[in-house]
């Protein structure tokens, strides 16, 4: 196996993925027409970067190399526009959030690639419910000897990540009980979940070695962490967010993930160590803000004090604010308050079906929040 090359970013530049899916108007199920739907915005728009993803319902949404959130979310807007207006051609709606309500797993077909294939055969069942859709988000990083302290850095706001973005409350007709069932779901696979803290760059290119040498790699293509080095694009990819439905919303997570790598990077940069937690402060750090999402209590010290992630957030927003300025992302970030005050999609889709009964008015109201 070669090295890892890390492709060094000069600046911390920004790449945003957010996946959508179609939906029946008439059942509100998925629909397996991604492709068909990417064939045909490409024929029309071909300069609309859409990729086809694990399920044949979804379509995901892929920025340039942009050097701001305003500027991603622009080209976001566009292809968003785009998809749209294909979907109403071909009588469907767009969708998003982290897991539908009620659709059957078994009649969602897969995604044509090999390896989507590959994980299937190899994970059977478990493999089998990954009915999930996410946030990632990309950060250029200058060095490969900084991804790693970067990343464990933020493993320690995971939680806060994942709270803000918490939008998959049910799985098939139930409310589980938890704020982000996707969080849950998505770690049964063998390469999924927490990344381990490496060190260094050594220790990982380590690791890809074994898991070369064991035929890991091989048979999924990657590693799925919910954080992990992109070497291809000298980027950390942040891969802990739902995917959500209101674009302001997620113009705040990207914000919030653009200044917290920005931050270590330079805290890194003036000699400062890195925040860091014991693995097993991190792992109940996600099963609660999974669990409880904005109501989580989070551990935020090696000593395990806690602190309401609410709180832990209006915080995050004053510290980053500056930064936020700098990078163009001022107003962004403070969306990450109205989303403290008004609460995360997960308590919308709740409430919902409370007053109704009915998930499918869940997703009725999560299809009309897609808009710019």
């Amino acid at each position: 196996m070669k090295p890892d090359n890390f492709s060094r970013s000069a600046r911390p530049t920004l790449g945003v993925e957010w996946e959508v899916a179609l939906i029946d108007p008439e059942t509100r199920d998925l629909v397996p027409r991604g492709p068909e739907l990417i064939e045909r915005v490409n024929a029309r728009v071909p300069d609309i970067h859409l990729e086809k993803e694990f399920l044949q319902n979804t379509v995901e949404l892929v920025t340039g190399i942009c050097d701001t959130v305003p500027q991603a979310m622009e080209e976001l807007r566009v292809g968003l526009q785009h998809v749209q207006r294909e979907a109403q051609d071909m009588g469907l709606k767009v969708w998003s959030a982290g897991g539908h309500p009620f659709s059957d797993f078994r009649t969602n077909p897969l995604g044509d690639k090999e390896s989507y294939k590959e994980i299937i055969n190899r994970t059977q069942y478990w493999g089998q419910q990954m009915l999930l859709w996410g946030t990632h988000v990309h950060v250029g990083i200058s060095h490969e000897d900084k991804v790693w302290p970067i990343i464990n850095a933020l493993m320690t706001k995971l939680p806060h990540l994942l709270a803000i973005s918490a939008s998959s409350p049910a799985w098939e007709g139930m409310d589980t009980g938890y704020a982000s069932n996707r969080t849950m779901l998505y770690q049964q696979l063998p390469t999924a979940g927490m990344p381990y803290q490496f060190e260094n760059w050594f220790q990982w290119e380590s690791y890809l070695q074994d898991q070369n040498r064991s035929g890991v790699i091989n048979h999924t293509g990657s590693m799925h962490f919910d954080i992990r080095p992109a070497s291809k694009w000298g980027t950390v990819e942040v891969r802990v967010s739902d995917a959500v439905s209101r674009p302001a919303e997620l113009a705040a997570i990207v914000a919030l993930t653009h200044c917290l790598v920005v931050h270590y990077d330079q805290m890194l940069e003036s000699g400062e160590r890195l925040p860091t937690l014991q693995p097993w402060h991190v792992a109940e750090n996600k099963w609660r803000g999974a669990r409880y999402g904005m109501d989580a209590l989070v551990i935020t010290s090696r000593e395990t004090d806690e602190r309401w992630v609410k709180d832990e957030l209006a915080e995050l927003v004053d510290l980053l604010s500056p930064l936020a300025s700098t990078l163009g992302c001022h107003r962004e970030l403070q969306g990450i308050m109205d989303i403290v005050n008004r609460g995360a999609s997960y308590e919308r889709q709740r409430a919902m079906f409370k007053e109704t009964g009915s998930w499918k008015d869940v997703v009725d109201m999560t299809c009309a929040e897609i808009r710019f």
